[in-house]
């Protein structure tokens, strides 16, 4: 089959959801809140998605199959931007070499909640959109050059916990979707100071029950080397579903 575009989101959803913790991301971007900023294409059962929310293109292309994608890759060449991020099942990144350098980002791992029984007491409350001013300058101190959709905090699942009237830690999301049953956890960060006394474990624990309550798959990325963040997450419950690349492309 030829590369072709995708603009039936039922479509989508059915190429995507056999796998909800691999493409839990891809999912969630079906919603209204994300769609206008996406293009689709297919390759027989694999599925690309360019966003164009973010400033920098994000091109997302997995597949739990050996060399799923490669196909779906080369046929996108060249309808691909001149410099765009990629998060690509490994391996798949070769696919462009002969076009685009790469910078890597890293090795990273696809995290799903298995085992929500592991899950801590929680801390912290809801936080609103009057809470945008202190969030970002908590990510300032804590967590510089994370990407943050402030439209995110409308969803009403973010949760931070404060002492003594200061914002100390968050645990957030990426991506919240209902609708299709998933949600993509991100913008996790506890102030250096407060670092080691379980702040952000009780504000993951805190929303992920929150989560729950509406969807089936809680999920999250995480670089591989990052071993603090994994122990964290494996201490709650969170198991690994995939391993992927992050990656830097610019057209020679």
């Amino acid at each position: 089959m030829a590369v072709t575009g995708v603009h039936d989101r039922d479509e989508l959803a059915r190429l995507l959801g056999g796998a909800p913790a691999l493409h839990a991301y891809q999912l969630g971007d079906l919603d209204d809140f994300f769609w206008p900023y996406t293009t689709w294409y297919r390759d027989g059962d694999a599925v690309a998605l360019m966003y164009h929310g973010g400033g920098l293109p994000v091109l997302l292309a997995f597949d739990d199959r050996p060399r799923g994608s490669h196909t779906l890759l080369a046929g996108l060449v060249p309808l691909l931007p001149r410099r765009f991020y990629a998060h690509l099942s490994p391996g798949a990144e070769q696919v462009l070499a002969a076009q685009f350098d790469a910078v890597p980002g890293g090795p990273h791992l696809k995290l799903a909640l298995t085992d929500p029984a592991a899950l801590a007491d929680p801390l912290g409350d809801v936080l609103t959109g009057a809470d945008l001013p202190e969030l970002l300058a908590l990510y300032e101190v804590a967590y510089p050059g994370n990407w943050f959709d402030a439209r995110m905090l409308e969803t009403g699942q973010y949760v931070g916990v404060r002492r003594d009237g200061e914002l100390l830690a968050v645990a957030g999301v990426h991506v919240w979707s209902p609708k299709y049953r998933v949600a993509a956890l991100g913008n996790v960060t506890t102030h250096p100071r407060a670092r080691g006394e379980g702040l952000a474990r009780g504000a993951v624990s805190a929303l992920c029950r929150r989560l729950l309550d509406t969807v089936d798959h809680v999920t999250l990325n995480v670089m591989a080397g990052n071993a603090a963040a994994r122990s964290l997450y494996a201490g709650l419950g969170f198991t690994t579903a995939a391993e992927y690349g992050e990656f830097t492309f610019t057209a020679r």
